[in-house]
């Protein structure tokens, strides 16, 4: 009687604790990479709550494929140098697929690492062309507008409404900055708009009173800049400090509520591209609820964009039956998803289509959406 006892007990603890070893085994795991720490946080935060909202409403419905969702995150700071590490991090975790990298610089220096994986990745904020130009990342997807796009729509607004006649394009040096500014040269010069200065200016630096000087001297009607919100926030300072009023247009990157926190009333008229407003959806009203719930303030930069990610990622697991990769690629190229962006999928280089992009303007301390925009295909 006792063996029988203390065999059963035996079985009963082996039981149960093999149970977490077999769900933790059974389990998806997503990873997700982006600046979690350090200057560009604002960026990478609201993308990792976005992931993690999202999977944990589908997990409490069941998981996907009857199979929980994992959550794997690794802290980049948006810094090429440490993308490497972060990738090799989540391939290693055995990750099937990953939400991010959040920058353009990590998003290439990861890219190859996650193609020689296997892994699908789409980021909700990279946005240089070259990363679904090129063809060589074919596993690339994105839920936001690349910078050709974006360049379309701001240089079209500088051409057409601002009807600017000169321009100055400063930008960070790095690919996403660069590129914005390259690409709106591009065209404006060709609609023969004059470019008096194009310039880099160092990210960490924190006078910008000599480049200042040279914007002033060289009496652009507006200024195009290229980079993210701590370098706008520093330049656009410095500028109305002094008394230089040139009006600053820049990409995504510019519209976040950190750069209205920086700067105050000196970012009043600045204008950003970004996506369009869709807060009248169900959709977005349902993620903006969910993170108020979760967080206890507002979505941030990029949180929609995850969103949607992270939604055409469950779905395509869903309906593909199947974390193959070949299988995942064909369904997000394929299967329109209701997102809080819209209705979406992704077209043969891995862009989204369906998505808008309108150009927006601090009015009154708030990025204000004006009527400027274009629909992505």
């Amino acid at each position: 009687m006792n063996k029988a006892v203390t065999w059963l007990a035996t079985m009963a603890f082996c039981v149960a604790t093999a149970a977490p070893a077999l769900a933790a085994e059974d389990s998806i795991k997503i990873g997700v990479q982006g600046a979690h720490s350090g200057d560009l946080a604002s960026y990478g935060v609201p993308s990792l709550n976005a992931v993690k909202i999202v999977v944990d409403k589908a997990n409490a419905k069941g998981g996907v494929l009857g199979r929980k969702i994992e959550v794997i995150s690794q802290d980049d700071q948006c810094k090429p140098e440490m993308a490497t590490n972060a990738a090799t991090k989540l391939i290693s975790d055995k990750a099937v697929a990953v939400v991010g990298p959040i920058c353009s610089g990590p998003t290439k220096a990861s890219l190859p690492l996650f193609q020689q994986a296997g892994i699908i990745a789409i980021s909700p904020t990279a946005t240089t062309p070259g990363l679904t130009e090129d063809g060589k990342n074919p596993l690339f997807f994105r839920t936001v507008a690349n910078d050709n796009a974006q360049a379309k729509l701001t240089s079209d607004f500088v051409l057409n409404k601002l009807k600017a006649k000169s321009v100055a394009y400063l930008h960070d040096n790095g690919d996403y900055g660069k590129g914005f500014a390259d690409n709106n040269r591009a065209i404006l010069e060709k609609a023969g708009v004059k470019t008096v200065l194009f310039e880099a200016v160092t990210p960490d630096a924190v006078d910008f009173s000599a480049v200042v000087r040279k914007l002033r001297r060289a009496k652009p009607d507006i200024l195009v800049f290229g980079g993210y919100q701590p370098v706008a926030s520093k330049l656009i300072q410095q500028m109305r400090r002094d008394h230089l009023k040139v009006p600053l247009i820049g990409p995504d990157g510019v519209k976040d509520e950190t750069f209205l926190k920086m700067t105050g009333k000196d970012s009043e008229g600045t204008y950003a591209s970004y996506p369009k407003d869709t807060s009248a959806l169900p959709q977005y009203k349902e993620a903006r609820e969910a993170h108020i719930k979760a967080f206890g303030s507002e979505p941030g930069f990029g949180y929609y964009n995850a969103y949607a990610a992270t939604q055409c990622l469950l779905a395509a697991i869903e309906k593909a039956g199947s974390t193959d990769t070949a299988k995942l690629k064909e369904v997000l190229r394929n299967n329109l998803v209701d997102t809080p962006l819209g209705k979406i999928n992704f077209n043969a280089q891995g862009d989204a289509a369906g998505m808008g992009l309108s150009i927006y303007q601090v009015q009154g301390g708030k990025f204000v959406e004006l009527d400027h925009s274009i629909t992505l295909n």
